[in-house]
């Protein structure tokens, strides 16, 4: 009976099992493969060793992507977590019309990438766009935004922050589970508001803060679809992106060893970052009464 009950439930489960094996585990371990070859989708792949590795390190535009990607990091993962605390903090007043802001701030999230990137470019336009006039009408004069090497980074990032609705929802539920009797008691011992949350509030969310820590920076080490489809890389690669230089290696030159091998390094990447994050979180990350 105990046998009969096993095969019937990894018969029900089968077609997520045989999804992940031909779909995920396949294509990982083909990749891999890929990595030490030279392989040009056209032609069987040639076994070449380590030279992909070796080639892409002597690649500029390689460690332009590279040191690309890692700004956008610097920039995204800090900037957005003050962003989603801060509008959870707002959010979770008692406000009348609190589910109207909450809705508001997490409709961008749901709005396509495209469509908002279009929106973004004329906001962001250095001779019509809505910022300049506004900074116009204050006397000031705008920089180029995404047509100038030194601002095109720092503009992505800005833009970026229209999603932080997914991420202000999941503090605003963090903030929402902390016990209202240690606010109370607080004020009772004269804490002000600065410091019930730097007391309270920010150890009791840092389960959020380490899932977004985490979540964040994975999402920013994979930054493509707003550089692709505003500036395309440009003004001379000065917004080209990690996984935007690896689109181009797999599907403009069709060198998929390359962009295996990219691949892979971009997941070692990653995985040293999120084991850092979590080496370190035992010193800032509290569940409940232990760390």
């Amino acid at each position: 009976m105990k046998r009969k009950q096993n095969l019937l439930g990894l018969l029900f489960a089968s077609p997520w099992i045989i999804g992940f094996l031909v779909f995920t585990l396949y294509p990982i371990i083909a990749s891999l493969f890929f990595s030490f070859t030279e392989y040009h989708v056209t032609l069987p792949p040639k076994w070449v060793g380590f030279a992909n590795y070796a080639k892409l390190f002597k690649d500029q535009l390689f460690l332009k992507g590279l040191i690309n990607t890692a700004w956008y990091t610097i920039g995204l993962v800090p900037i957005g977590l003050v962003l989603a605390i801060t509008l959870a903090l707002l959010l979770v007043q008692p406000l009348r019309e609190r589910y109207f802001y909450r809705s508001m701030i997490y409709l961008p999230t749901i709005v396509p990438v495209y469509a908002f990137a279009t929106i973004a470019l004329w906001f962001f336009s250095p001779y019509y766009g809505l910022v300049n006039g506004l900074l116009s009408f204050l006397g000031i004069n705008g920089p180029m935004w995404l047509n100038d090497e030194k601002w095109v980074k720092f503009t992505i990032v800005l833009i970026s922050q229209w999603g932080v609705g997914g991420a202000t929802l999941i503090f605003m539920a963090a903030i929402n589970d902390i016990p209202k009797e240690l606010y109370e008691a607080a004020m009772l011992d004269g804490a002000n508001k600065w410091k019930m949350f730097w007391k309270i509030t920010l150890p009791l969310i840092s389960p959020a803060t380490l899932y977004y820590m985490i979540t964040a920076t994975i999402g920013a080490l994979q930054i493509f679809d707003l550089p692709q489809i505003m500036t395309g890389g440009g003004p001379a690669n000065a917004s080209l992106s990690y996984v935007m230089y690896l689109y181009r290696h797999a599907f403009s030159y069709m060198n998929m060893g390359i962009a295996s091998a990219m691949a892979w390094i971009l997941f070692l990447i990653s995985l040293v970052l999120v084991i850092i994050i979590f080496k370190t979180s035992a010193r800032w990350a509290f569940y409940g009464t232990s760390r």
